[in-house]
């Protein structure tokens, strides 16, 4: 199977090392979406110029998903099953927007213009909730039971959006692949085989 893998901020492909032992036997793509724009549709679009798709499926690890969601709406067809982990389709709260902003100022401060970029990104993020509400493919949302940022309830909420299955890990945060890799893993191996 062909797989594309996206992943958080502030970590880069190296994040899915703990993956290995579940990706291995399968065709792996992992960019960076670092040095795309300051949108997730540039990111998209940039991603779209070197990528040669379908694939089988796309796990998206928190800003990842959003990127993903993003690759759908530009190319629908290119994805045919998605994960979602750590995740979520709609746009930041108002909290969530006014704290980016704190983090945009810290990071131009300190002259990093990388990171700025992508906190931009991430603030003004779309609602690509019907994106994934209309996605033709198996979807997974995955979820931490302690994930700080995306709540449980409104990971179940996406996932009833979209008529996928919801996991929720134990002892897990908001990067559930890092956090709980052996748990992942096994999520992650048993939705590649209903995909195949």
């Amino acid at each position: 199977m062909r797989l594309l893998l996206l992943h958080a901020f502030p970590l880069d492909p190296g994040m899915w090392e703990a993956q290995r032992p579940v990706l291995e036997g399968h065709e792996v793509v992992a960019p960076s979406i670092y040095g795309r724009g300051n949108t997730m549709d540039a990111w998209a679009g940039s991603l779209l110029a070197e990528l040669e798709g379908p694939f089988d499926c796309c796990v998206g690890a928190s800003m990842g998903g959003g990127c993903a969601l993003a690759l759908e709406r530009q190319s629908p067809g290119l994805l045919r099953g998605l994960v979602l982990a750590g995740a979520h389709a709609g746009p930041d709260s108002p909290e969530r927007r006014s704290f980016r902003e704190g983090q945009i100022a810290e990071l131009r401060e300190q002259g990093d213009t990388e990171k700025v970029a992508v906190v931009e990104a991430l603030r003004d993020r779309p609602d690509d909730r019907a994106v994934l509400a209309s996605f033709p493919g198996r979807v997974l949302v995955v979820v931490g039971d302690d994930d700080p940022m995306i709540p449980v309830d409104d990971a179940r909420v996406l996932a009833e959006s979209a008529e996928a299955g919801l996991e929720v890990v134990a002892g897990a945060g908001h990067l559930v692949t890092l956090d709980q890799p052996e748990r992942f893993n096994e999520l992650l191996g048993a939705f590649l085989e209903e995909c195949a």
